[in-house]
């Protein structure tokens, strides 16, 4: 079964300056060592943070004032993106997770930018949509609870109503998570900063160059806008 990615209508009205790029890679089973070359990414983020706190970021800041337009506070959730270069400014160091997430989390600090990385297998076709919430959706948390998202949340649907994100670049549903069984993986890269448009379209050629680099996967990428916000994938 095929399955349609995009960003409903009114997401694109309310933040036109939205930047999207989605990848998807089938056979990423395979074990993989992708730790030096996260190191190489989580470097230039080490560099650029000893400059400027990640809160100072263009890219940060934009994403700051996309929650408070939606409602959420900023200070009290974090894009992924900023939670990750906030951990690495006080640590030092990402968490090890999964080959692919922990190289898609260092590309992220590198480019101050959410990346998301979804288990194709656990989404509900034939549509994923990014959507405000209605109220009716159930999400997962990475403890195992269900929570719901309140109405008008920023989130991603599926056709099961199952919510695989909350706060939209917050944080990511338990449900899809990457782990060991995962073969097939969607990536999405978000961007509102100006210059958004670039850092995406070099998030996506980054994450295709590492996934051919560690794994024999197919691999298909596309920019979204609204003239064409949709992605086709799988089988």
């Amino acid at each position: 079964m095929t399955v349609r990615f995009r960003h409903a209508d009114p997401v694109w009205a309310a933040f036109p300056e939205l930047s999207a790029g989605v990848l998807y890679a089938a056979g990423v089973d395979a074990p993989a060592d992708t730790r030096r070359r996260a190191a190489g990414y989580t470097d230039r983020a080490v560099a650029r943070l000893a400059r400027a706190s990640e809160g100072e970021f263009p890219e940060v800041l934009a994403w700051r004032r996309t929650f408070s337009r939606t409602g959420v506070k900023p200070t009290q959730y974090r894009s992924a993106s900023e939670s990750l270069l906030r951990r690495l400014r006080k640590e030092g160091a990402l968490p090890r997770i999964h080959p692919l997430v922990d190289l898609c989390n260092a590309v992220s600090v590198a480019y101050a930018v959410p990346v998301a990385v979804l288990d194709v297998d656990r989404i509900t076709g034939p549509l994923l949509e990014v959507r405000p919430a209605r109220g009716d959706e159930t999400y997962t948390a990475f403890g195992g609870g269900v929570e719901r998202p309140a109405p008008g949340e920023v989130t991603f649907v599926d056709s099961a109503g199952r919510a695989h994100a909350r706060r939209w670049t917050h944080r990511q549903s338990g449900h899809s998570a990457v782990g060991a069984h995962t073969g097939r993986v969607l990536v999405v890269a978000e961007a509102m900063h100006d210059g958004g448009a670039e850092a995406v379209a070099e998030v996506l050629k980054t994450v295709e160059e590492e996934v051919a680099a560690h794994w024999a996967a197919t691999t298909a990428t596309a920019v979204l806008t609204p003239a064409a916000p949709e992605f086709v994938f799988g089988h």
